[in-house]
């Protein structure tokens, strides 16, 4: 038995290989156990839904005039009420949703295209250009962020274009000195070197280095944005320097439902809880992405 025993090999326990996890897996995982996040996500996804479906699953026409039905209160055909010409506020609602995400994501949109060109171009290249960009953009964030938008807005004339392009200005200041301290943190780094010692370009260098690595805290930022976004939409929309009637933009139909708040109080409560819960859901999503972009974050 002995000698058997010295013959055949006894199995031992050894330690399964280490295998690391994707990065992007890490995060996915803390972010599902973030319950705040997951929150904002399903916030989110129901208005982008909601969003994307309007045309089918809004009720009525929401141009719609029925003189029958003025102002009439909440009830199985009309869940939200009706407004001053007739017109379902459910409906109008559900299609105001389209133009504020819209609205939202274009300004977003147009601010991460110049905002990270420019914050790349500062903080990769430094100098005398470094210099003069960020005069800039600190000149911009001089103005608070309503009232620049406002300047613009008064301008260019009310519209919802110009609303998009009021908001992606007002906002590129942030994205730029984000995305300039991102660069600054990693240019000097051993791979950015040797990428260099290589004979790799500066564009190769930008595109395939320096901004993959930087782009956490914007995607972060972006989301956080778009609420501030929709949010200044509608204040600007409630000024009526946004959208303009009939568009059922929850601003204006703030902005139209505040001359009957005795009478009729679902015209101005509705829109109001509808930019209140999206304005949460973004934030709440931002949270949650950066909590789960953090590489200290522990599962």
């Amino acid at each position: 038995m002995e000698i058997l025993e010295k013959v055949v090999p006894q199995k031992e326990n050894v330690a399964p290989a280490y295998v690391p996890r994707s990065p992007w897996k890490m995060m996915l995982k803390r972010f599902k156990k973030n319950r705040r996040a997951m929150i904002g996500f399903y916030i989110t996804s129901i208005f982008v839904i909601m969003a994307l479906l309007a045309p089918w699953i809004s009720p009525y026409d929401p141009f719609q005039y029925n003189m029958k039905a003025l102002l009439h209160p909440p009830s199985l055909d009309h869940p939200f009420g009706t407004d001053q010409f007739g017109r379902d506020v459910l409906s109008r609602i559900i299609h105001g949703s389209r133009i504020s995400l819209m609205i939202g994501i274009v300004g977003v949109g147009i601010s991460i295209i110049v905002g990270v060109t420019l914050g790349t171009v500062a903080g990769y290249f430094g100098g005398i250009l470094d210099s003069i960009i960020m005069r800039i953009m600190d000149i911009l964030l001089a103005f608070p962020g309503f009232l620049l938008a406002l300047a613009i807005i008064s301008i260019l004339g009310p519209s919802m274009i110009n609303v998009m392009i009021a908001i992606g200005i007002f906002s590129i200041p942030v994205f730029a000195r984000i995305m300039r301290s991102s660069v600054i943190s990693i240019k000097y780094k051993e791979f950015i070197e040797a990428t260099k010692s290589l004979g790799g370009s500066h564009f190769l260098i930008i595109m395939k280095h320096v901004i993959p690595n930087c782009i956490a805290p914007i995607i972060v930022l972006s989301t956080m944005r778009i609420a501030t976004a929709i949010l200044t939409a509608a204040g600007l929309s409630f000024l009526g320097l946004g959208a303009q009637p009939p568009s059922p933009e929850w601003g204006a139909m703030l902005n139209e439902g505040r001359e009957y708040m005795r009478s009729a109080t679902h015209l101005s409560t509705v829109p109001g809880l509808m930019i209140m819960f999206v304005v949460l859901g973004f934030n709440m999503l931002g949270d949650g992405l950066r909590d789960a972009l953090d590489p200290q974050m522990k599962i």
